[in-house]
């Protein structure tokens, strides 16, 4: 038999009935589940949901006035808010554990140069996120409070609500975490063909408007926050066309050489 024809069987014999893929699905669901609760467990009781929480609004408490709190204007907010920090606190720690879950599920079906593909983009992924949110969290969250604050004029007090103030750092963990992503999506896409390489390279000065026009819409009204996220955008944006090369070079499928590209 030829090397073609032992590629091409790679996955021969290794198929499995439907009800055998509902009963793995099943079981490493429930992995999953124990996992992020176990993480929970550990978090409830050390350092605890009420010390999470500070943690979170420490950004916003450091540039509150002297001796200003934050508050809670619905009877259960002081429970429920710290237990939403905690829950997502544990699904974030334990995402590493979900997403070797999911691989362990899917890489079965998968052929060598799938894998080749798939496998950096889901670790990838998964740490841009967690850049994003960190760079959310220790650098603009400072910028974005301290201007809210010495923009607010010297007769009122402000004592934003715990509930609002969650809301509000979800979403913007949110818009970077995915913002951080732009290299990932410019790979996907170039990979798929939906678009080349030289089509990504005329797009760059439309990207660049995109990009201030989504941290316009998704950051607050401040100058720091929004170049904080429009040029890291922008600069991910190129990291993404590099790697797509490198993407497209060698994760080609063995009977299919990788598209051309000019350099």
């Amino acid at each position: 038999m030829s090397e073609t024809q032992n590629k091409e069987d790679e996955l021969a014999g290794t198929e499995q009935p439907f009800v055998q893929h509902l009963m793995e699905l099943r079981d490493r669901l429930v992995e999953a589940l124990v996992a992020i609760g176990v993480v929970a467990a550990v978090l409830f009781f050390y350092p605890g949901p009420g010390q999470l929480y500070d943690l979170l609004a420490a950004p916003l408490v450091a540039h509150l006035p002297q001796g200003a709190t934050m508050i809670a204007t619905s009877v259960i907010s002081p429970f429920m808010v710290p237990l939403k920090i905690l829950l997502m606190t544990a699904f974030l720690i334990a995402l590493p554990f979900v997403l070797w879950q999911v691989w362990a599920f899917v890489a079965p079906g998968l052929y060598s140069h799938e894998k080749r593909l798939v496998l950096p983009l889901v670790v990838s992924s998964t740490v841009l996120f967690f850049i994003g949110v960190a760079f959310c969290y220790f650098f603009v969250f400072g910028q974005v409070f301290s201007f809210i604050q010495g923009f607010a004029p010297k007769s009122i007090t402000a004592a934003p609500d715990i509930e609002a103030y969650l809301s509000f750092v979800l979403t913007m963990f949110l818009a970077f975490g995915l913002a951080f992503e732009v290299p990932i999506a410019v790979v996907v896409l170039a990979r798929l063909g939906v678009v080349s390489i030289e089509q990504l390279k005329s797009f760059r000065g439309y990207f660049v408007v995109l990009a201030f026009v989504i941290a316009a819409i998704v950051t607050p009204p401040d100058v720091v926050s929004q170049l904080a996220l429009a040029i890291p955008m922008c600069l991910l944006y190129e990291v993404g066309i590099w790697a797509a090369r490198l993407f497209i070079k060698h994760t080609a499928a063995p009977e299919d050489p990788a598209p051309a590209t000019k350099p």
